[in-house]
């Protein structure tokens, strides 16, 4: 029952997001200050020591949002975006806003992850992946370009102004080429996804355990001073197991290093 009800607080979730988006929507960017003035919402922004990124407050007569600064999460910075994107689902899902007002959901602290497990939080993360970067419109932008790279979905970023691994994820779920991305820290894979048409292939990795070796991403962690932040094309089997069935197209990857936060993002795609 629960993953029924998960999926209608969803659906409800992507319609009203991409309503406020068109209703509030600058050049393909989401006006997030607008609603929250139009809601008579106040955004509270101050140095919360990073003990969260971003909460919803009831304090007995109104709704407040506070965004920690010290983790950069200003309404001007993309990060920033995403945490108040995220609070705004957690005000504008109604079971979540009521909780939060009745007492039976505490205020609690939200975070940054891509690996969310708490339901509350996956809903609000959908939400704000909406409202940011709503469906129609980035299928629309993103298949303006028929030569998939990264630079893809860089412009989306830029368009949508939204962080680049909030784009690769909102890519890969509604996008328009088919993607497998993988996020690795310290040569240990953090997490992957791939978008639903992406081929049925098994991997040479699993989520913990160190990448393929002769990977772009693999040989960064045995030689650092190889950054291949091009277009580079790649055996089948450098990322997958070959048994007996190839999809008979060329392998890329392409790869997204942050040397202040050490990860490396890999973007793979046939062509």
């Amino acid at each position: 029952m629960e993953g029924s009800s998960s999926f209608k607080v969803k659906k409800e979730a992507s319609a009203f997001a991409a309503y406020l988006s068109d209703t509030f929507s600058e050049s393909g960017r989401t006006n997030l200050d607008a609603i929250c003035a139009d809601e008579g919402l106040p955004v509270i922004v101050d140095n919360y020591r990073g003990y969260f990124d971003g909460m919803l407050v009831w304090d007995g007569r109104y709704f407040n949002i506070h965004l920690d600064s010290s983790k950069g999460n200003t309404p001007e910075s993309r990060r920033g975006r995403f945490t108040l994107a995220h609070e705004l689902g957690h005000y504008f899902i109604e079971s979540h806003r009521e909780g939060i007002r009745a007492g039976v959901i505490p205020s609690h602290p939200s975070s940054h992850s891509v690996v969310h497990s708490d339901r509350m939080e996956l809903e609000a993360d959908y939400f704000a992946s909406n409202l940011l970067m709503p469906k129609d419109r980035f299928r629309t932008v993103s298949a303006r370009t028929r030569i998939f790279s990264l630079d893809v979905i860089k412009g989306l970023s830029d368009y949508f102004d939204t962080s680049l691994t909030s784009t690769i994820l909102r890519f890969v779920d509604v996008g328009t080429h088919e993607v497998m991305v993988v996020f690795s820290q310290e040569n240990k894979v953090r997490w992957s996804q791939r978008s639903e048409d992406f081929p049925k292939l098994s991997q040479k990795f699993r989520t913990g355990g160190p990448l393929p070796p002769t990977t772009a991403a693999g040989e960064y962690y045995s030689k650092p001073e190889a950054q291949y932040t091009t277009v580079e094309k790649l055996d089948l089997e450098d990322w997958f197991e070959y048994r007996g069935w190839d999809p008979g197209r060329q392998l890329y990857e392409q790869c997204f290093y942050s040397d202040l936060y050490n990860f490396v993002i890999s973007v793979i795609w046939f062509e």
